[in-house]
């Protein structure tokens, strides 16, 4: 026996207990390494004429045999002599497929795809194995070698029969312990499955014996009762795709069958709405597939739920979901992205630099920003159903990045227009605006058709102004995020316009004019005496009873001055620990109302009650007007019951 050396002994060791977190990727690496294997001779055959080799030959066979608890992994490929089992596997983290990429760099083309980088693959095998046999036949030799070990002490080399070319590579299994069940392993289905998953897209037929059912021929002699009658019998079959659906000319694909990969390899049963292909090449190359659901995920918003697309180097799967590759506001996105440039670590299940994923995910996030655009402005109809399911997202992701990537994405934003009666952009809610607006006004609530019987939305829209409604929990967030919106000029694309975002609910809007102004602080100071003793009924409810320039059919109405609206005080009160979360209430008056009368009169009679009575009502009317709570239902009823004795 061949000893491994002292520190060949220690790399084994991580190799087999800490390199690979996954146990079932040790046949991805043995099948990678065959691909190798078989890449090398195809590349042999394109550079010597005497190597008369046909592509459609060149396969790797998948078999096991539960008896004696075997996985054998074969291949026609360039096979090994004995010099080359002794340096290849006797070397822990020595790579000839690495030296062969290298020094075969400038010739190797697009038919020839290397994927062993570290020489380290090969040993992910004794993860799951007790033992393992390589049995090799280098091509053009008469004799093969074997090379045997239990991943321990050391290795055997010696002389054996394989009739042509190429290497098998037989694993012992593991006996099953109560942490892992190795004979898991011993199926038809799980491996599959592993080929399947990680596999898929290798380049080589990817082959093994399956077990299938046929019907039998009906006997000439059957009567009508007859019932078909099947067998099992056993087939070679191929179990991998081989080619990419992403690496075929995006012309030479239809979308039913971009429609079928997606909802067989993402397990959806409908249609993306969406399919975005990108191909880039250049000093970093990669194709990326990308969908958009048709429909909302049942798990997008719970903490469950985790993003990200499938990884894969050199068609062979890395990550099933590299959360890297798309932000959080467009996470709903599924795809599918391969480079042979990415430089991996040891295990290749990780990346060793960061950059390259960087860059990828800057430019598929341009690549679905630019197509949601696009859908936006042909696919309207689809597009408002695709906002319906996500845009909560892509809103979120502004308010998180405190407004910071506004300028990416407030250009897909969708909301209610109150004046138009339907969705729109902030462009188009800015294109629409009268002469002299200088700013873009929303309600937010609970439902549009709330916040359209608004008082003040009336107001505003009664002034020639349009006003957003803003119905989801994260809309007030995304807009104060905002803080404004920025429109080009039409006649100078260069100059921009930013145009203040205005809660109507909130200070001041800008609205009145100095008339307006000047009349509502001479009512103030008039009654002076009557809006002190509305605050004192009030109590710590309100932080101020003032006259309103902006109600006109309404007695009251209640706003809010300072960060937090009443709206997000309705939001932020119903998470847990944010009870003490209170807005700065304005009770806003109407002068103009009969009701203004009323309280005059009882204060100029010094009615405290009765004051004290009407304010009461009316604070709660205006809580019902703006979907809050009342404190005190039981005795908002009482109140109201005293007016009609």
């Amino acid at each position: 026996m061949r000893k491994f050396k002292t520190e060949s002994k220690k790399l084994l060791d991580l190799m087999i207990n800490s390199i690979y977190t996954n146990r079932e990727i040790f046949l991805r690496e043995l099948i990678s390494n065959a691909s190798d294997a078989v890449d090398k001779l195809y590349f042999k055959s394109l550079t010597d004429s005497k190597v008369e080799i046909s592509k459609d030959d060149l396969a790797i066979l998948v078999s096991f045999d539960k008896d004696a608890r075997t996985i054998t992994v074969s291949d026609n490929g360039i096979g090994m002599d004995k010099d080359d089992l002794d340096r290849n596997l006797g070397t822990i983290a020595h790579s000839d497929s690495l030296e062969f990429k290298s020094e075969n760099a400038e010739t190797q083309g697009e038919d020839i795809d290397i994927i062993g980088q570290f020489g380290v693959g090969f040993y992910s095998a004794f993860m799951v194995a007790s033992k393992v046999k390589v049995v090799s036949r280098a091509y053009g030799a008469d004799a093969a070698y074997s090379w045997e070990s239990d991943g321990v002490e050391g290795y055997t080399v010696k002389e054996a029969e394989r009739a042509s070319h190429g290497t098998d590579v037989i694993l012992t299994l593991k006996e099953d312990t109560d942490e892992e069940n190795y004979d898991s392993y011993l199926s038809e289905y799980k491996l599959k499955s592993l080929i399947k998953r990680y596999s898929n897209y290798v380049r080589y037929p990817v082959q093994m014996e399956v077990e299938k059912t046929r019907e039998l021929p009906k006997p000439e002699d059957a009567d009508d009762d007859y019932k078909p009658e099947f067998e099992h019998y056993r087939e070679l079959d191929t179990i991998n795709s081989m080619i990419p659906i992403w690496k075929r000319p995006k012309s030479e694909v239809t979308q039913e069958e971009y429609n079928e990969f997606y909802k067989s390899d993402f397990h959806d049963f409908s249609d993306p709405v969406r399919t975005i292909t990108v191909h880039a090449e250049g000093s970093f190359s990669y194709d990326a597939l990308l969908f958009v659901p048709g429909r909302v995920p049942f798990d997008l918003y719970s903490k469950d739920y985790k993003k990200g697309l499938a990884l894969y180097s050199s068609n062979v799967l890395i990550m099933e979901k590299c959360e890297e590759l798309v932000p959080d506001y467009f996470n709903f996105v599924r795809g599918v992205v391969d480079s042979q440039d990415l430089t991996l670590n040891i295990s290749r299940e990780t990346l060793q630099h960061n950059s390259q994923l960087r860059a990828i995910a800057k430019r598929i996030e341009k690549k679905i920003k630019s197509d949601l655009a696009d859908m936006r402005d042909t696919d309207r109809e689809g597009y408002e159903k695709f906002f319906e399911n996500f845009g909560r997202g892509i809103k979120y992701g502004i308010y998180s990045s405190y407004g910071m990537k506004k300028d990416e994405l407030a250009d897909l934003l969708l909301f209610y227009s109150a004046k138009q009666d339907k969705m729109i952009t902030l462009d188009e809610y800015a294109s629409a605006m009268p002469e002299g607006q200088e700013s873009i006004f929303y309600a937010a609530g609970d439902s549009v058709e709330r916040l359209a019987k608004m008082p003040i939305v009336s107001t505003v829209l009664d002034k020639g102004y349009d006003v957003l409604l803003c119905t989801e929990d994260v809309d007030e967030f995304c807009m104060t995020a905002m803080a404004d919106f920025a429109v080009a000029d039409a006649d100078d694309p260069d100059s921009l316009t930013a145009y203040p975002l205005k809660n109507v609910a909130g200070g001041n809007l800008g609205l009145e004019t100095e008339e307006e102004k000047e009349a509502a602080e001479a009512v103030a100071k008039e009654n002076e005496d009557l809006f002190s003793a509305m605050k004192e009924a009030l109590g710590d409810k309100v932080a101020k009873v003032a006259v309103s320039t902006r109600l006109s059919g309404s007695p009251v109405a209640l706003t809010a001055e300072g960060p937090i609206s009443l709206e997000m005080e309705r939001v932020l009160s119903g998470a847990p620990g944010n009870d003490d979360v209170k807005s700065e209430r304005v009770l806003e008056v109407n002068a103009e109302h009969p009701i203004f009368e009323t309280l005059k009169a009882a204060q100029d009679a010094g009615d405290a009650d009765k004051v004290r009575l009407y304010t009461d009502i009316l604070y709660n009317q205006a809580l019902l007007v703006e979907g809050m709570p009342i404190d005190d239902p039981v005795g908002y009823a009482q109140a109201v019951a005293k007016l009609m004795v």
